[in-house]
């Protein structure tokens, strides 16, 4: 084989042949493909795309390339969640628990956040003493006792995507749909899991802008899970306005607490019972009402033990941050849009964020919103906290905060949060 052959294939609108697929992986993986002729590759791929043959291809071989875990000890009917990603995205944080409070257990491989957007080992490292790195066999022995556990991939699973993941990220092929389809499922089929809930967002703080592209990844995903087995289904879920109130990490747990003790913001609640819904069913026990589980204590409990079992203390205090400031309204009016990639960038700026992998955040930082599309405001009035744990952070994060609020005279028409569910 020759790499070159292959991207100029690719360049030239080819289709790659299975041999083609199952080399450049392998060989990428090893080192004997450069990271610049991947890099080649991975945009003639954006701008040619790749068949449905092609992706399922280049899933498999990302699977290939590592371990697969086995998760046929667990004695319950296992299923997963993935979002693709958005501003105050915390709803694995109670929906884990609550899902196994109803008798599944969830293999939740989870990861960081990167720019605007949140990572739930991010918010969960905010919690004093949680453990996100688990071994395959602490994995499966927790999944067996408490039914749940959220942690990192570990270094054997899908090892060709974590190296073209960050190969993406630095060569502006992050978008390609077919690349992050295969990115997603080969991680999600490697762990192991009989059923996955996909949770594919749309809308400015999302990766997909349009609906049409949200809706092209989602029907990808679902394909490449039928096809190695996995009871797959999606939701195409809006992302133009961040989930709850809150963007950060202490505060994102603090507002998940809330759902689990029965209250919390009712989008957050709306998407966490559709999704526990959809996973319950898939695992095939849709007898369960994942609202009672809220409801008399089973999802709190199961937090947790989940928290503890991790290491975590679930009574200690969260980290706050030494600085808060308020923006307010300067007009009397009607929220009418408050985008959720600006507050995701606000975020960003206070520290709640990184721009490479590897920077550290503040569990502390973020912002706390007061206010939502639809809600009445008078002059004056707090529309939200940002947060900070130096002073410097606040003015930058303010002006991007300010800009990502439109006041209006008359009420929005408010979208639905789920838009659309594909199986």
């Amino acid at each position: 084989m020759n790499v070159i052959e292959v991207i100029r294939a690719k360049r030239d609108g080819g289709q790659l042949t299975d041999d083609q697929i199952d080399w450049v992986i392998d060989a990428y993986t090893k080192g004997v493909v450069a990271d610049e002729q991947m890099s080649a590759l991975a945009m003639a791929i954006l701008l040619r795309g790749m068949t449905g043959a092609e992706i399922a291809r280049w899933t498999a071989a990302m699977i290939a390339s590592g371990e697969r875990l086995d998760l046929s000890t667990v004695d319950r009917p296992t299923v997963d969640k993935h979002s693709t990603g958005g501003v105050g995205d915390k709803i694995t944080l109670p929906l884990t628990p609550l899902v196994a409070a109803c008798g599944a257990a969830v293999p939740q491989l989870s990861g960081r956040g990167l720019g605007h957007t949140g990572g739930t080992l991010d918010k969960l490292e905010a919690v004093p003493g949680f453990r996100t790195k688990l071994s395959n066999a602490e994995f499966v022995r927790q999944l067996q006792t408490v039914g749940a556990a959220i942690c990192a991939a570990g270094e054997g699973l899908a090892p060709a995507d974590r190296k073209l993941y960050a190969l993406r990220d630095v060569t502006g092929t992050v978008e390609a749909i077919p690349l992050i389809a295969s990115s997603i499922m080969s991680k999600k089929i490697a762990e192991g899991t009989a059923a996955l809930v996909l949770d594919v967002k749309f809308g400015s703080g999302a990766f997909m802008k349009s609906v049409d592209d949200a809706r092209e990844l989602a029907r990808t995903m679902v394909e490449l899970g039928k096809a190695h087995g996995v009871v797959t289904r999606a939701l195409l879920t809006a992302m133009d306005t961040p989930l709850g109130l809150a963007a950060g990490h202490s505060i994102e747990v603090e507002e998940s607490l809330e759902v689990l003790a029965g209250g919390g913001p009712s989008d957050v609640v709306e998407l966490t019972l559709a999704l526990a819904r959809e996973m319950l069913a898939a695992a095939g026990l849709d007898g369960a009402d994942p609202a009672d589980a809220l409801r008399d204590g089973r999802a709190m409990d199961k937090w947790r033990e989940l928290i503890v079992a991790q290491g975590g203390d679930p009574s200690a205090p969260l980290p706050q941050a030494a600085e808060t400031e308020v923006v307010t309204a300067d007009r009397d009016g009607v929220v009418s849009a408050l985008d959720a990639y600006g507050i995701g960038v606000a975020a960003w700026r206070l520290g709640a964020g990184r721009a490479r992998k590897e920077d550290p955040v503040s569990a502390s930082a973020g912002v706390l919103l007061r206010k939502k599309p639809g809600d009445p405001v008078r002059r004056g009035d707090v529309l939200m906290e940002l947060r900070a744990d130096t002073p410097d952070r606040i003015p930058p994060a303010r002006d991007v905060a300010v800009a990502a609020v439109t006041i209006a005279d008359v009420a929005p028409t408010l979208s639905p949060l789920v838009l659309e569910r594909l199986d």
